[in-house]
Formats: structure tokens, sequence, C-alpha cells
């Protein structure tokens, strides 16, 4: 992991295409951590604060329906995209790519991730101003999203509900709480940063 840390300027040159802008173009990197988590009707547990000697309680249902939430956050800015997915799999993960390519046009979208199998898939489509740069295994420590879906499920613990529609839009309120410079601060680890900094320094795609 240390090793991946010290060398993520070098690693994300090599994701960036070897071209010659056209004269006045210019496409700026941008590199967004991402993952995607589960969201469910199973009640999320966390810690509880009690007197001294008093067991904490909680209500708890488990219930099997769930959706996901796709989601990718940059670290410079704190601008991030989200987008609900039924499942996760491959063609799933390429709708949520074909959606952030949109949502970001004018950059290069550099995105950290893991190795998971639907964002590995050989049938994979991937947008042409988006490139993938893989986290070392099991290493969920360097990604700076996983802070932010831990945040997240605090928003939503020990909450219940009858279907997934209430739980959606729960999930989307909590989503708006977030400001960009919370996000920041959450996702803002300073060796992607550095990294970032020397690279858009040297040149533009």
């Amino acid at each position: 992991m240390e090793t991946f840390r010290e060398s993520l300027e070098e690693t994300l040159r090599v994701a960036v295409p070897e071209r010659v802008p056209a004269e006045g173009e210019e496409r700026p990197i941008r590199l967004f951590s991402q993952d995607e988590s589960r969201f469910g009707l199973i009640t999320v547990q966390r810690r509880r604060i009690t007197l001294k000697g008093v067991k904490p309680v909680g209500t708890f249902q488990q219930q099997f329906e769930s959706f996901y939430l796709y989601g990718a956050i940059e670290p410079v800015s704190g601008e991030s995209f989200f987008q609900e997915g039924e499942k996760c799999n491959s063609a799933t993960f390429a709708e949520y790519l074909k959606g952030l390519s949109n949502a970001f046009p004018d950059s290069l979208n550099l995105l950290l991730l893991d190795n998971g199998r639907h964002h590995t898939a050989k049938t994979l489509e991937v947008p042409e101003n988006v490139r993938l740069v893989f986290l070392p295994p099991y290493s969920p420590e360097l990604n700076p999203i996983e802070r932010f879906w831990q945040a997240m499920k605090e928003k939503v613990a020990w909450l219940t509900f009858d279907t997934l529609d209430p739980l959606r839009d729960r999930v989307k309120e909590r989503l708006a709480e977030f400001s960009l410079r919370q996000l920041q601060s959450l996702t803002g680890y300073s060796y992607i940063l550095q990294a970032l900094q020397s690279l858009n320094g040297s040149f533009l795609c």
C-alpha cells in the first residue's frame, strides 16, 4: 500500500493517453474516488451512547430488499456524481460510467477504484473520457470514498422502513446534506492531492 501511495503520480501518468491537444483545446485531468454501497431494509446498526450499566436498545428488522448507490467524489473540489442501481454488476456499472462521463464531459476523468469483478469485466464499456485506476487488492483504506460511505451509513443508522421507496427518499435527503467542503474533508487524502498537483502542473490532456 505504501508503494502505491508513493507511485500514484506515475500510475496516473500511465493512465493518461499520450496525444497532442488540438489548438486551443485544454482538457484538465480530474481524479475521482469511486465505489458503490448497498442500502437495504436490514437495519444499519451502530454504537449507541447510554448511561453506565444501561444496555443499549435499538429497533432492528431483517428484510432483504435493497438497492445500490454508485458514487464518485473528487477530493480536490468535493464535486461528486451519484446514481442508483438495482444490481451490483458490470452492466449497471457501465451505465454509471456513462452518466459520470456526461456529467463531466470536458475533462479526462480518472476513477480510483477497487478490483471488483464488475469493475474489471472484459465486456465493460468505458467512455472515451474516463480511465480506471485500480487500487491494490484488499486495500479499502486507500480509497477515500470509504469514509464517505461510513458517514452516510451513520445518517440512516437504526432507521426502519417498510419498503424501499421511503429509504430511497431518506438516502437522497441525507446525500443532499453533504456540502462540497465536507466531501473534500472526507476524501482529501494528502497522497492523492500531492500526486494530482504534480500531474496537472506538468501538462493538460
